[in-house]
């Protein structure tokens, strides 16, 4: 397995010249926010991920996690690399500086996040869910639970899960039955959850589990859901640690990939009850979960992009080293490395600009997330959070689409080794999948975008970002280097998209639901990869001016207008091809009774 080097080059340049992170300078708690403090903590995170948890990846892998007598081992190496995690205070970029955070632009914890995940997949994701807490907690606790939970659980000291998912109650969340017993000043908890990642392990101190049941007499479906606190140990009122809970780890799963995060089946209250404290009010554990699930949502949009990531650099080394049959335009009698043959080129091509295109979205998705959230205009608020709002299930799914796609090809580059353990190249692909699952299905985040997030404000959201796009291929229209080729796909591009948003639209709101919903995992990658080329001609465009004006390094700007280019004439048409699918509605997939599906 090749080792992780973070590409801060392209980080750096994708939150100033595509992200527009400089718009953050104008908010009140952002305003010493300097390039050299961005540097700085980037250049950290890079050096800490790959020094520390990139080396434990493959060695996670094949050593797994261990269930003996209730108590969750982590593979060799982890226990020590998380308490760094917690002494570089890698878990508190983004959070308030009054409970120990770093008090960080969103963004700029992104992209922090990225490098962990990209480094080691398995680690991030108990530090990703304990960062969910922390936001829930933000949001819906009270004072008291604020002061008890916050500045441990932003240190990392103490982690945080999500107990959504029971045995008969997966993506249906209003079929879950755990209950809880009020019990004076608290509630007892019990019940049964499955798919708990991180639910146990030596790593923290404390787990802090936020749980989904029902109290007596609640409505039923999702109406009737509470949230609670459920700590694996009692904590004291001096915020000492207590007794041990009544909740424990009955199982773990033996899972595709991920092997070094444990997934946790978690038995809550087996004696006198799991005691639990409720967040909000009873019967509103939903609003309060899709706070957690929401910013999970774009967490696991950046897994799809550190497994690309990952896969790329790994497959290029391999491609660069592997020496493989003479050139087809036969300018040698030698074999030659592969990555001079056409075909290979194409896929890590591909692997690049898919890679380059998910991370501006992650990151113009962020930016936009901390001006939706700290600017004191609140009509740029409502703007900024309306576009958030429509492309979370957008990153969420298209990314970990293009992290499983590119994982995928990064198979392929290797040939036959690809497809044996000790290259690593497999294990990229088996962390991969899970992800598209992730926090609802993508054919879920689908259904949320058609189905809830493309008419807020009468589709004003959408529109607005259809105008930029046509604002941005005008601009390109005029450009040199190749770019007019650039605007000419990425308005086909957005005539496509914009034709399908009517489509869509007009479908929503006028009656079967068949109809539009047949389409929304089409149309979702449509957006996705059409406001990815609207993004990567921005970058295209930035770098070009950089070039004109002598900007340093001008292999990795000439490199950003190529990698557009290559991103406008070979993804660009494909987005534009789901016109058709998107609109040809539902009858054909009922068309065959499912008895007689079968060959």
């Amino acid at each position: 397995m090749s080792e992780y080097t973070a590409p801060l080059r392209e980080m750096r340049f994708v939150l100033d010249a595509v992200a527009g992170i400089e718009a953050l300078s104008e908010l009140t708690e952002f305003e010493d926010l300097s390039s050299d403090l961005i540097d700085a903590i980037l250049g950290e995170a890079g050096r800490f991920t790959a020094n520390e948890l990139a080396p434990l990846n493959h060695s996670g892998d094949k050593a797994g996690t261990r269930l003996e007598n209730g108590v969750v081992s982590t593979p060799e190496g982890f226990k020590e690399a998380y308490a760094k995690f917690i002494e570089g205070g890698w878990g508190g970029v983004p959070f308030d500086p009054d409970y120990g955070g770093q008090g960080l632009p969103r963004a700029v914890g992104t992209a922090v996040n990225e490098m962990v995940a990209t480094s080691n997949l398995s680690f991030s994701l108990c530090p990703m869910l304990t960062h969910g807490a922390v936001d829930l907690l933000v949001h819906h606790g009270s004072e008291e639970q604020k002061r008890t939970y916050l500045a441990k659980l932003i240190s990392g000291e103490w982690s945080g899960t999500m107990n959504l998912t029971e045995p008969h109650a997966g993506s249906d969340v209003g079929a879950l039955n755990s209950r809880a017993e009020p019990a004076g000043d608290h509630y007892r908890i019990k019940g049964t959850k499955i798919f708990i990642t991180w639910g146990e392990h030596d790593m923290a101190d404390n787990i802090i589990h936020m749980v989904l049941a029902r109290t007596p007499d609640s409505p039923p479906g999702t109406k009737g859901i509470s949230c609670f606190i459920v700590p694996k140990f009692l904590v004291n009122p001096d915020g000492s640690l207590g007794r041990r809970n009544d909740l424990r780890c009955v199982s773990l799963e033996h899972k595709l990939g991920i092997n070094a995060s444990p997934t946790a089946i978690m038995s809550f209250g087996e004696s006198e009850g799991a005691i639990g404290y409720l967040i909000g009010e009873e019967n509103e554990g939903m609003r309060c979960m899709f706070t957690m699930m929401n910013m999970a949502r774009l967490d696991v949009g950046l897994e799809g992009i550190a497994i690309a990531e990952r896969a790329f650099q790994q497959a290029l080394a391999y491609a660069r080293e592997r020496v493989q049959g003479r050139p087809v335009d036969g300018s040698s009698e030698d074999a030659v490395p592969i990555v001079q043959h056409p075909d290979v080129r194409h896929m890590l091509m591909t692997m690049k600009a898919h890679t380059e295109a998910t991370r501006a979205l992650a990151y113009f998705t962020a930016v936009h997330l901390d001006i939706a959230e700290r600017h004191p205009d609140e009509d740029r608020r409502r703007r900024s959070r309306g576009l958030v709002d429509l492309l979370t299930p957008v990153v969420k799914a298209w990314s970990t689409d293009v992290g499983v796609d590119v994982a995928s090809i990064g198979i392929q580059v290797h040939g036959g080794m690809g497809f044996i353990e000790e290259t690593g190249a497999a294990q990229h692909y088996r962390d991969a999948r899970i992800a598209p699952i992730y926090e609802g299905t993508n054919g879920i985040q689908a259904l949320d975008l058609v189905g809830r997030k493309l008419t807020f404000d009468g589709g004003s959201h959408i529109r607005g970002l259809l105008d930029d796009m046509r604002a941005t291929a005008d601009r390109l229209g005029t450009a040199s280097n190749g770019l007019s080729g650039v605007a000419d796909r990425l308005t086909a591009a957005v005539d496509g998209l914009a034709a399908a948003t009517d489509w869509m639209i007009e479908t929503r709101t006028s009656g079967n639901a068949n109809e539009w919903a047949a389409g929304a995992t089409d149309y979702q990658r449509m957006l996705g990869a059409t406001t990815g080329g609207y993004l990567m001609a921005r970058a295209a465009m930035a770098a070009e001016r950089d070039l004109s004006n002598g900007g340093r390094d001008d292999a990795f700007l000439a490199a950003k207008i190529t990698t557009a280019r290559f991103y406008a004439d070979h993804i660009l048409p494909r987005a534009a091809a789901l016109l058709g699918p998107v609109t040809r509605g539902s009858e054909l997939l009922f068309a065959i009774d499912p008895e007689h599906m079968t060959h």
